[in-house]
Protein backbone atom coordinates (compact mmCIF):
# COMPACT_ATOMS: atom_id res chain seq x y z
CA UNK A 1 0.00 0.00 0.00
CA UNK A 2 1.91 2.96 -1.23
CA UNK A 3 -0.07 6.09 0.68
CA UNK A 4 2.43 9.01 -0.46
CA UNK A 5 0.32 10.92 -3.35
CA UNK A 6 3.44 11.07 -6.32
CA UNK A 7 4.95 14.75 -6.18
CA UNK A 8 4.50 14.97 -2.53
CA UNK A 9 7.11 13.89 -0.12
CA UNK A 10 6.83 14.25 3.81
CA UNK A 11 8.93 12.49 6.42
CA UNK A 12 8.15 10.08 9.33
CA UNK A 13 9.33 10.54 12.49
CA UNK A 14 9.38 7.90 14.91
CA UNK A 15 9.33 8.54 18.56
CA UNK A 16 9.70 5.56 21.21
CA UNK A 17 7.82 6.45 24.17
CA UNK A 18 9.45 3.41 25.78
CA UNK A 19 13.10 5.11 25.63
CA UNK A 20 11.73 8.75 25.85
CA UNK A 21 13.13 10.77 28.92
CA UNK A 22 9.43 12.45 28.73
CA UNK A 23 7.50 10.75 31.22
CA UNK A 24 3.81 12.77 30.23
CA UNK A 25 4.49 10.78 26.67
CA UNK A 26 4.41 7.41 27.95
CA UNK A 27 1.53 8.16 30.34
CA UNK A 28 -0.78 9.49 27.50
CA UNK A 29 -0.03 7.28 24.74
CA UNK A 30 1.11 3.60 26.49
CA UNK A 31 -2.07 2.04 26.06
CA UNK A 32 -2.64 3.40 22.59
CA UNK A 33 0.64 2.80 20.77
CA UNK A 34 1.31 3.10 17.52
CA UNK A 35 -0.49 6.20 17.35
CA UNK A 36 0.07 8.50 14.28
CA UNK A 37 -0.02 12.46 14.20
CA UNK A 38 -0.01 14.24 10.70
CA UNK A 39 1.14 17.04 13.05
CA UNK A 40 1.47 17.01 16.77
CA UNK A 41 -0.11 20.04 17.17
CA UNK A 42 -3.01 18.24 15.73
CA UNK A 43 -4.99 15.25 17.33
CA UNK A 44 -4.24 11.45 16.15
CA UNK A 45 -4.72 10.89 13.17
CA UNK A 46 -5.34 6.69 14.38
CA UNK A 47 -4.07 4.51 16.76
CA UNK A 48 -3.50 0.65 17.20
CA UNK A 49 -4.23 0.66 13.35
CA UNK A 50 -3.78 2.53 10.50
CA UNK A 51 -6.95 4.34 9.27
CA UNK A 52 -6.01 4.75 5.86
CA UNK A 53 -8.98 6.55 4.53
CA UNK A 54 -7.97 9.43 7.48
CA UNK A 55 -3.88 9.39 6.26
CA UNK A 56 -5.51 10.06 2.40
CA UNK A 57 -7.83 12.96 3.82
CA UNK A 58 -4.45 14.57 5.53
CA UNK A 59 -2.47 13.71 2.64
CA UNK A 60 -4.63 15.63 0.26
CA UNK A 61 -5.11 18.73 2.39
Amino acid sequence: MRLQPPGQTFTVDVIDIDQSDDPALLAKYDELVPVLFADLAQPALCHYFLDEAQVRKVLKT
